[in-house]
């Protein structure tokens, strides 16, 4: 049997979890709360406090990190480094990342060669990190997600709860990706593993991010919300970090060689499945 342990359980980790489940997998994760652990635990699935006496499976044969570095460094590999050069049976190892590796880009496209130089601090600790984890000797694949959306995490109920607002930076362009296809993606380089390979994983349609907001607004038939300029918006120091890159980001390798073909090739598509799960 497979074994899935993750190191965090978010969005992305429970999103494959739910997809994996069956007689085939056994499925593992951590969380920092006693509180997190239940709720792991209440889906069906085995959970575990991440601290000082946590004990990787020793029949783990695929792993998913999602926890985020911080200013000490990755907290997986500060804590498990030797347990996990003990995984000898280890197929697979996932590391999410981020496309904010690539830096700033005045909107040019980039794809998996392009030189990687973030210019902000989450960005050069997620390439510290992608750093450290490919030199560890295990089966690890890099995954740069772009900007993530799905059930519970979109623009319409952003545009719902009247906390949307069209911010207007000139030039800016993101890339984003449905939070279904993060989990295709993952199971398709699960059956097709190429160890230290690193695969963008972004819809087909970069785009300024204003306008992701307007077309939520136009599905739900309410009024478009106010245009802010940049500088005058209220954003969170995370937030406003998203708007320091701007780029256009290739997902050719991934569609390539792990065969995927997404089922949310825009946000158009996506926030109108979005819409009807309302």
């Amino acid at each position: 049997m497979n074994h899935l342990f993750c190191f965090g359980f978010g969005f992305s980790a429970k999103t494959l979890a739910a997809r994996l489940a069956g007689p085939d997998w056994k499925i593992s994760a951590t969380s920092r709360s006693a509180e997190g652990v239940a709720a792991i635990e209440a889906l069906g699935f085995t959970g575990s406090l991440f601290d000082a006496n946590l004990k990787i499976p020793g029949d783990a044969t695929h792993l998913l990190v999602s926890a985020p570095p911080d200013d000490d460094g990755d907290p997986v590999l500060q804590q498990c480094a030797g347990q996990l050069q003990g995984l000898k049976q280890l197929a697979w190892a996932g590391y999410l990342s981020t496309t904010g590796v690539y830096g700033d880009k005045g909107g040019d496209w980039v794809d998996e060669e392009t030189p990687l130089a973030p210019n902000t601090q989450r960005g050069r600790r997620r390439l510290s990190a992608e750093q450290a984890w490919l030199k560890l000797g295990l089966p690890v694949h890099l995954f740069r997600l772009a900007g993530i959306y799905g059930p519970g995490r979109n623009q319409l109920l952003a545009v719902i709860s009247g906390t949307a607002n069209r911010i207007i930076k000139p030039g800016q362009i993101f890339s984003r990706i449905h939070v279904e296809d993060i989990a295709g993606v993952l199971q398709a380089s699960m059956a097709r593993p190429n160890p230290l390979r690193a695969y963008n994983v972004c819809d087909d349609e970069p785009c300024p991010p204003q306008e992701v907001v307007a077309f939520a607004a136009q599905l739900l038939g309410l009024p478009l919300p106010p245009e802010i300029p940049f500088e005058e918006a209220e954003l969170s120091p995370l937030a406003r970090s998203f708007y320091a890159d701007s780029k256009r980001v290739s997902n050719a390798r991934m569609k390539k060689e792990l065969g995927y073909n997404l089922l949310y090739p825009n946000y158009r598509v996506g926030l109108k499945a979005l819409k009807l799960a309302l």
